[in-house]
């Protein structure tokens, strides 16, 4: 096809004139949506991301931390040590 736009003599276009204008507009509106539909089509079927992004990696880090503070206290205790202690006095009585 010809990208030719006819001018009347006036200097106006005439009504094939517009009508191409608009189909070309119209044109370019669609390649442009089909473009985006095609990169949200990517994004959406892409491989999601495996392993922890960087700030859930560090709300990992502090829980376990507590989670470890926790257990140290626990642990710190008289009853479980003396419990800890039992335990392993009776394992090695057993011979």
């Amino acid at each position: 096809m010809n990208n030719v736009t006819p001018i009347k003599v006036d200097g106006l276009l005439g009504l094939m004139g517009r009508a191409g204008q608009r189909l070309h507009a119209m044109r370019e509106r669609a390649d442009k949506a089909i473009c985006l539909l095609d990169a949200r089509m990517r994004t959406l079927t892409a491989e999601p991301e495996e392993g922890a992004a960087t700030a859930e990696y560090a709300v990992v880090l502090v829980a376990a931390t507590g989670f470890a503070a926790v257990l140290v206290g626990i642990m710190k205790s008289d009853a479980i040590k003396t419990l800890l202690t039992n335990i392993i006095k009776k394992a090695l009585s057993v011979g």
